[in-house]
């Protein structure tokens, strides 16, 4: 031990660092995800208890690491009454996990809750739960749903991946899926990032703890995946997306659209470490979806006000985000109509929404821009009404709340 001292805090942190790490080498070494993931939480439930009175381990990895393994081999031995389980169980023995780069466990646990088996919404669940650390009341809490609604989404997970056989042969993903399952990753931090910066329901606008978690664990897969563009442009637009966070709300949670912001309570330091960022994965290769929208974010935000914004860069950058997707983007689409509204004015904007109605036909977001460029181009009547029909489709209540304040100014 090195000593008493560290504080509860610290030494929650340094459990959050090393969980994924732990349950990584248990999971190579035994395969079990169920079983290895009880087992590490009792180790951290252990230290959480110890570590503050008695001091930190000189190797906290190693130490969590013998103590899931002696519990997960209990486990295993509990649960196996015939002979034929008894004498495996003698050979899982409590010996030292095979020595392996952290790094490779953590990233290859990661590879694992994102597995294409597994549904998006398991995905996301499993992912900030085996890897973000999170418990299953915060992950049930931040996406407003019952705790047990949310248990069950992760039991269905963990199943899935029993049956595929997939944590029994935990291993990085070969060369010929790594880029999708590496892409699978990305989404799952990107849809966990979205849900925390603009909240599809409830009454707030913003979960910061799941935007920082998403932050968090970005930054993990860059550190080991340093040369990926596409790792490096997601925390670059993260940053630079998050960096508004303090100026979208006012003093009674209302929504504050972006031209509307106080610009000096953006965030400047994540803002530069954002734009750094963006240099750097452009510089990487040929931009893909994540760099070309943080490019975009940087442009918003090095922006001294909004009358000054370079939208025609941006709707460049639009054109060429909408032709490199891999597929149909109606979002990337809608961002194009903003953009070429502001530089060939409303009426050019509202004729490309029209294409994209079929496939956002039930997207509040369609609507609420559809009523911003009729309000620019002078049809107050038809914007209240397009705004009005936004607000009844969507769920977050900050919205709805703005929508409604935007309706309401324009009736006569």
């Amino acid at each position: 031990m090195t000593g008493p001292g560290p504080g509860p805090r610290d030494v929650e942190d340094l459990l959050r660092l090393h969980a994924p790490q732990v349950l990584g080498a248990l999971v190579r070494r035994y395969g079990h995800f169920d079983a290895a993931e009880d087992a590490v939480q009792e180790a951290l439930l252990a230290a959480a208890g110890q570590w503050p009175r008695d001091g930190v381990p000189a190797n906290p990895r190693g130490w969590l690491i013998r103590v899931a393994a002696r519990r997960l081999t209990d486990a295993l031995r509990a649960e196996t009454a015939r002979a034929r389980r008894e004498e495996r169980a003698v050979r899982l023995e409590p010996r030292e996990v095979r020595a392996a780069p952290a790094d490779d466990d953590a990233l290859t646990l990661l590879f694992l809750c994102c597995d294409p088996v597994l549904p998006p919404a398991g995905r996301v669940a499993l992912t900030l739960r085996a890897v973000g650390g999170l418990t299953t009341a915060e992950i049930a809490r931040a996406h407003l749903v019952p705790e047990a609604t949310m248990a069950q989404r992760i039991s269905r997970a963990k199943a899935r991946l029993k049956e595929a056989g997939a944590d029994r042969a935990f291993r990085p993903p070969g060369p010929e899926d790594r880029d999708a399952r590496l892409a699978s990753v990305l989404q799952v931090l990107y849809l966990i990032f979205n849900e925390g910066y603009t909240a599809t329901s409830g009454p707030d606008l913003h979960r910061a703890d799941l935007a920082r978690e998403a932050i968090r664990l970005t930054r993990t897969v860059r550190r080991l995946l340093p040369r990926e563009g596409a790792v490096t442009g997601l925390l670059a637009l993260m940053l630079l997306t998050e960096a508004r966070s303090a100026a979208r709300t006012g003093p009674h949670g209302e929504l504050v659209p972006l031209d509307e912001q106080d610009r000096g309570r953006w965030d400047r330091a994540a803002i530069t470490e954002g734009t750094a960022l963006v240099e750097e994965a452009l510089a990487e290769g040929p931009p893909g979806p994540y760099q070309l929208q943080a490019a975009i974010a940087a442009l918003h935000d090095e922006a001294p006000d909004a009358g000054t914004t370079d939208w025609p860069q941006i709707l460049a950058l639009y054109d060429v985000l909408v032709a490199r997707s891999p597929g149909p983007d109606p979002m990337a689409e809608l961002g194009r109509a903003v953009a070429l509204a502001m530089v060939e004015g409303p009426e050019a904007g509202l004729a490309a929404l029209t294409a994209l109605e079929p496939r956002l036909a039930r997207s509040h977001r369609l609507a609420a821009v559809r009523g911003h460029l009729l309000e620019r181009a002078g049809d107050p009547k038809g914007a209240a009404e397009a705004y009005r029909a936004a607000a009844r489709a969507t769920l977050s209540l900050p919205e709805r709340r703005y929508l409604q304040t935007r309706a309401a100014r324009l009736d006569p």
